[in-house]
């Protein structure tokens, strides 16, 4: 059994910095990817950015490059997303994801529930 748990997201302003936080409960995903992808209202869903099990291995999509860093902390199960220099264009539902390979490309994935950022310009 894997639950992954998305926390904070919020309402900021444009310019500002957000961190979302995934806990991830399987000891096994941590040899795994696991990463964010995010969707908005008439959009499909977008890959964010991923991190391998040896925690310097990192993906980020082109829309956040050079804005956002993806980290993860073992020791508590936790994987991190730190949005700077936000966007409007960046409001969106978060979502965690763990598995094996790219996860832009794998189609087994496990799913959090999301997290709602909003940035206003």
């Amino acid at each position: 059994q894997v639950q992954l748990v998305e926390s904070g997201g919020g309402l900021v302003q444009a310019g500002t910095s957000l961190r979302l936080s995934c806990m991830v409960s399987g000891r096994a995903l941590i040899y795994v990817g696991v990463g964010w992808f995010r969707q908005s209202p008439g959009n499909e869903r977008e890959f964010v950015a991923q991190i391998m099990d040896d925690g310097t291995t990192t993906y980020y999509g082109d829309s956040v490059k050079d804005r956002f860093t993806i980290s993860r902390d073992d020791v508590v199960n936790t994987v991190y997303l730190q949005m700077n220099s936000l966007k409007p264009e960046d409001t969106a539902v978060y979502y965690c994801a763990a598995g094996t390979g790219m996860l832009w490309e794998t189609r087994n994935k496990y799913w959090g529930r999301g997290t709602h950022v909003i940035v206003s310009s």
